[in-house]
């Protein structure tokens, strides 16, 4: 196997300090949250209380989502877990495909992307910058004040043209994206390739309860994503799409946005699962990493190959010690 740094990926929740205690027990590289407010879990609590239970494992987030934040409280958190975990924090920002779409909202503008993080930059390098028409600064007290100017590893997730040159007039050190290696990672030294499914044992049922616990809220998104961004007959098209639809076109369309996202990579709502059940469990295999150990192997191999440094693996369903373990177990051989 081609040596590549391992990470997970999980929703903030009470558990996942617990999870990412196990997750660098087996060895992964790093840990990261996402910020998905809605579903009950801030990502800043959450990662502080990870630092408090881990001692080597690189903690983040993935991806912070400006508008939900001023630069100054993203600025301020930040401090605040690098002194908890000095020397183990990352940094990574998104334009917000489930954060923002489950609330009825389009992806931010990669302009308003730049000027953010440029400003998130400058406060962290203790500078004076202006915010909204007016002059803003972390003004940390004497016993922090050592704490600037303070430089971390920054990763944007972006795939196409723009991202990538906002990406690069900023520094950042590495571009994220989903399932494969897009050839604008190739200029970055760190290229993080997101994917998520399940390890099927070798005697297994592979639409059996257990995989579609593990990895059908995982697999339910590819739905969530399409309707979002190519719209509903792009969607009727998909296995099982004509039962999710009748499901989502139910509710007022008003509300539609809070409906696909309900459980969003956590369970399966009441339209994923009426798609499982109508047959949508047959594209598992194409929209999510699942197979035997074999199978994972070979696909992050190629991974490795094609030049992600590192794959961030997204486990869900009710036990992720379980994936976490099998995921590992499966790419090391």
């Amino acid at each position: 196997m081609t040596d590549i740094d391992l990470s997970v990926a999980i929703p903030p929740s009470f558990e996942s300090a617990r999870h990412f205690a196990t997750a660098e027990k087996l060895g992964y590289r790093r840990a990261y949250l996402y910020d998905t407010p809605f579903e009950g879990g801030d990502v800043w609590l959450d990662l502080y209380r990870a630092a408090e239970s881990t001692t080597t494992i690189e903690l983040g987030p993935a991806v912070l989502i400006p508008t939900l934040r001023h630069p100054l409280v993203n600025a301020a958190q930040t401090v605040s877990l690098c002194r908890q975990a000095p020397g183990r924090i990352v940094s990574a920002f998104g334009t917000g495909f489930s954060s923002r779409a489950a609330m009825g909202q389009p992806p931010i503008r990669w302009a308003y992307m730049e000027s953010y993080i440029r400003a998130y930059q400058a406060l962290l390098a203790g500078e004076t910058v202006e915010w909204e028409g007016v002059a803003i600064k972390l003004m940390l007290t004497a016993a922090d004040a050592d704490m600037l100017p303070l430089r971390i590893p920054l990763l944007l997730a972006a795939t196409g043209p723009k991202g990538a040159g906002v990406a690069k007039r900023l520094g950042a050190d590495g571009l994220i994206s989903m399932f494969d290696v897009v050839p604008a990672q190739r200029d970055f030294p760190r290229a993080v390739v997101a994917t998520m499914g399940t390890v099927i044992d070798d005697d297994e049922d592979p639409a059996g309860e257990r995989v579609r616990a593990a990895c059908g809220p995982s697999w339910a998104a590819a739905y969530h994503y399409t309707y979002t961004v190519r719209g509903a007959e792009t969607v009727r098209e998909m296995p099982g799409g004509p039962a999710w639809l009748d499901v989502i076109e139910n509710a007022p369309h008003s509300l539609r946005h809070l409906q696909i996202h309900q459980g969003h990579m956590m369970e399966m709502n009441d339209a994923d699962l009426a798609a499982w059940r109508a047959g949508g469990h047959a594209s598992v295999a194409s929209v999510t990493l699942t197979g035997n150990a074999a199978t994972v192997r070979s696909a992050v191999t190629a991974l490795a190959r094609a030049g992600a440094t590192e794959i961030m693996y997204e486990p869900s369903g009710p036990d992720i010690d379980r994936e976490l373990e099998t995921f590992l177990a499966a790419v090391r051989g």
